[in-house]
């Protein structure tokens, strides 16, 4: 049942990505289907590494990724997910998938992708907490974006702890931006917008306010919960 839905999920995702013109998103699913075929490798359990990888830098790799999913853990409580994960070595690999010049990727719940400069907690950490949140929301909501890029990457931030974006966790307001306006709901409007506008530091610090003033990290798996069955981000936020 579980490799009947991976498949379906994979030809949907393909289909969807093919009409927005987004090609670039094939080479990482192939790798899902056929690891071996993209010159990955399985290392541990779901962690797959390129192919040709020295032990001792694989060896850092599956530190980091248990690492990257205590820090998972610390935020959600329990976990939904279990992607496949693929580790690049070099950036000849990352470009082969179709990574471009970002440290890691997502695709939808299936699947992360690390650059060689992704290879670290903080970056891995971030693109687990996108793929519990589809998960927690299911494919077609994920698909719709009922949750907003914002509150998606926000939430990301969090988790990863990401110092580039928030003050740390001792700080009474953890915001070094205020989130001033609208921020993207889609993620085509995120990815235009990101580099020059201070997105990520906006969203941590919308996020980051509502979590405290709504009872700490649960309130996150709440709202995910209640979209989940139903209601509009809206009502659950």
């Amino acid at each position: 049942m579980a490799s009947r839905w991976k498949a379906t999920a994979l030809a949907i995702a393909l289909a969807a990505t093919t009409a927005a013109g987004l090609a670039a998103t094939y080479p990482a699913a192939a790798a899902i289907m056929c690891p071996n075929c993209l010159g990955f490798r399985k290392a541990f359990g779901q962690v797959y590494v390129e192919d040709g990888m020295a032990p001792q830098e694989q060896a850092m790799v599956l530190q980091t990724i248990a690492m990257a999913r205590d820090r998972l853990r610390g935020f959600y409580g329990t976990t939904e997910s279990d992607p496949e994960i693929f580790v690049c070595g070099d950036d000849d690999c990352y470009r082969r998938i179709g990574g471009g010049r970002s440290r890691g990727m997502a695709l939808l719940n299936l699947a992360l992708f690390l650059s060689p400069r992704g290879t670290s907690v903080t970056i891995a950490s971030h693109e687990m907490s996108h793929i519990e949140l589809h998960s927690r929301i299911g494919l077609i909501k994920t698909f719709r974006r009922d949750v907003p890029q914002w509150f998606d990457e926000g939430v990301a931030v969090i988790v990863s702890d990401d110092g580039r974006y928030l003050r740390p966790t001792s700080s009474p307001d953890r915001c070094l931006v205020e989130p001033d306006g609208a921020l993207p709901t889609t993620r085509s409007v995120w990815i235009e917008s990101a580099a020059s506008a201070g997105l990520y530091a906006k969203a941590a610090c919308r996020v980051s306010r509502w979590i405290a003033g709504h009872g700490g990290f649960p309130a996150v798996t709440r709202l995910l919960a209640n979209i989940a069955a139903g209601e509009s981000f809206e009502m659950a936020y």
